[in-house]
């Protein structure tokens, strides 16, 4: 990581996280609380955030507790998301300014995808789930896990495909599973993270509003 984004006409590109960045609550969470699951999902989770756990070994333990859930629970759980402050801000602004916004999670596409939509995200890419013929969670992912390698692919992909140099990329997580990510940015940006992650981020911000990475890019004064 450099600690600093280069001065520059093109882009940003900015990446967040989702869970407990772009939005405040950790989604896994919701669907396992329908799921009666979520004393033990929020248990790994926490371990997994703070680094203790592999993240893919991690999340197939917590994903096998949904099994059974009927694909009507994703609407429920959409409802009870919540963008945190500033989001909307911080996209609105990168664009006017010629930029792009991406979310990249270690959740899941058929909770994020609405939601990215509406906001006007440009990049959205996260992990499916399966279900069976009758439409219920088999407790599996389909296909393969977005983890911290592959958090890092995407920002470098999003940035090509958008002509934004690496030195106009700022990278927003707070898990351990978003350090890759921060590293390949020019600027990775530890919000209200996990100790790991502000120990290894070049910066980090404390309160939970997104429109401060504005100053950060250099979009506010």
């Amino acid at each position: 990581m450099s600690g600093a984004i280069a001065a520059g006409s093109a882009g940003p590109l900015v990446v967040l996280d989702a869970d407990s960045t772009l939005i405040r609550e950790e989604a896994i969470e919701l669907l396992a609380d329908a799921a009666g699951s979520l004393e033990l999902v929020a248990a790994v989770t926490e371990r997994a955030m703070r680094g203790e756990l592999d993240f893919a070994q991690s999340l197939r333990e917590r994903v096998a507790t949904l099994a059974g859930l009927d694909a009507s629970v994703f609407a429920q759980v959409r409802e009870r998301m919540t963008p945190t402050d500033g989001v909307q801000e911080l996209i609105d602004t990168v664009h006017r300014a010629g930029g792009r916004v991406g979310v990249v999670s270690g959740g899941f596409h058929e909770l994020l995808d609405p939601l990215a939509e509406r906001l006007g995200l440009d990049f959205c890419r996260a992990n499916r789930l399966e279900l069976d013929t009758s439409g219920r969670l088999t407790g599996r992912v389909d296909g393969p896990i977005v983890d911290a390698e592959a958090k890092a692919a995407a920002l470098v992909e999003w940035a090509e495909l958008a002509g934004v140099p690496r030195g106009r990329t700022i990278a927003v997580g707070d898990g351990a599973n978003d350090l890759r990510m921060l590293a390949t940015a020019a600027l990775g940006v530890a919000f209200c993270a996990k100790p790991v992650v502000r120990a290894q981020a070049d910066v980090s911000i404390d309160r939970p509003d997104l429109s401060q990475v504005l100053a950060l890019a250099g979009l506010r004064g």
